[in-house]
């Protein structure tokens, strides 16, 4: 009869024990892991947003990219191909260059770029800065200065371009080049830099014969100038366009030597293009090599120059009826001086025929005949003529 309760009684104490155990368990698990979890919590209330501030930055550069840079236009020159399999022609992205907006007139927006860009289009397309795509028309280019003059609709045209005085930059001046480097999807970056250096000349070589046919006036600055940059603008801190960026020096462990095309230089140029689709320039009507050129043993059994002549320009032929050929020039004549100039080379000899001298200009050559010095006197023509 004693028995029962206290197996109840046990069974009882056992449970509480339990009980006490859970709570005493619990009450540990809260400890260890209840403040960290609030802890976390606190520090989770406590983050606050970042803050941004919004700060409008307005330098002489930004001015001047703001005032010219809707004036600068990608320019895409479209060639037709022909599939040899299927003999059928179409027409396909040769490559793309760079504009500068100059002028409004009459419905018209008129663009400069190099001639390089638009070289054997056979159509000529324009990329605005909206993205907005329209057909040009080629009023006219020219090789020798690497200029180039189209005209397009200029409906929405809102920016034209101001040119600037080249002649005024001074070394070190701070400048920027304005264009679509690699293409359109870079359209209108800028680079900055300075006007490295004034009066600089090129040479350049148009059919690849390793001698120079020109003697190209240029600008230097360190701003980056890359393919795709042709035709863009080289601006002033001011936004006034000094020069048309033209060609860079690509060469392992060359930096920072850009080209662009003096405006001054540039606008007769473009005027000339823009009125009559060329440039018109006198000409003596015979075929050149430089002295240099000529082997010594040539030099001395055939044109027979004295030893201490090392340098001119051979006449190698002469055009009928041509100035030259009035003035009484003979094969084989070596130009030594024009106009009281050295002539070095055949780029000498256009240089001044084509900078300094005009279509119906006298002109004064001592050339070396046979040893002898002999002065012609000459009238000049264009080629329309010959």
């Amino acid at each position: 009869m004693n028995e029962q309760p206290k197996r109840s009684g046990s069974s009882l104490g056992y449970f509480l024990m339990g009980l006490f155990g859970i709570m005493v368990g619990a009450l540990l698990v809260w400890f260890i892991v209840g403040p960290d979890q609030q802890a976390k919590q606190d520090t989770t209330k406590e983050v606050t947003p970042t803050e941004q501030v919004a700060t409008s930055v307005t330098t002489d550069a930004t001015k001047a990219v703001d005032k010219v840079s809707k004036a600068v236009v990608g320019i895409t020159n479209i060639q037709k191909v022909s599939d040899f399999w299927s003999q059928q022609s179409g027409e396909q992205e040769a490559g793309s260059g760079s504009g500068v907006i100059y002028k409004v007139e009459n419905g018209k927006a008129f663009i400069v770029t190099n001639y390089h860009v638009i070289e054997n289009a056979e159509r000529l397309e324009v990329t605005l800065a909206e993205g907005v795509k329209r057909e040009a028309e080629l009023l006219g280019g020219d090789m020798w200065t690497d200029l180039a003059v189209i005209a397009m609709d200029a409906e929405d045209i809102d920016t034209v371009a101001t040119f600037g005085d080249s002649d005024a930059l001074k070394q070190g001046e701070p400048v920027l080049a304005i264009g679509n480097p690699l293409g359109l999807d870079f359209y209108g970056s800028v680079t900055q830099g300075v006007v490295s250096g004034v009066d600089r000349t090129m040479p350049i070589d148009f059919n690849k014969d390793g001698v120079a046919d020109w003697e190209q006036e240029v600008l230097q600055t360190d701003a980056a100038i890359n393919p795709g940059n042709s035709g863009g603008a080289l601006v002033n801190i001011k936004g006034d366009v000094i020069g048309i960026n033209s060609m860079k020096i690509a060469v392992a462990k060359v930096e920072g030597l850009g080209f662009a095309i003096p405006i001054n230089a540039a606008i007769p140029i473009i005027e000339e293009l823009e009125q009559r689709g060329e440039v018109q320039r006198p000409v003596l009507g015979v075929a050149l090599t430089d002295l240099t050129n000529v082997p010594a043993f040539y030099q001395q059994q055939t044109l027979q120059m004295p030893k201490e002549i090392t340098t001119g320009v051979v006449i190698t032929n002469i055009e009928p009826g041509s100035a030259a050929a009035t003035a009484g020039a003979e094969q084989y004549d070596v130009i030594v001086e024009m106009d009281g100039e050295k002539i070095e080379s055949a780029s000498d000899l256009r240089k001044h025929l084509y900078t300094k001298k005009k279509i119906g200009d006298d002109l004064t050559m001592k050339v070396y005949r046979q040893g002898k010095l002999v002065e012609l006197q000459a009238k000049l023509v264009d080629d329309k003529t010959l």
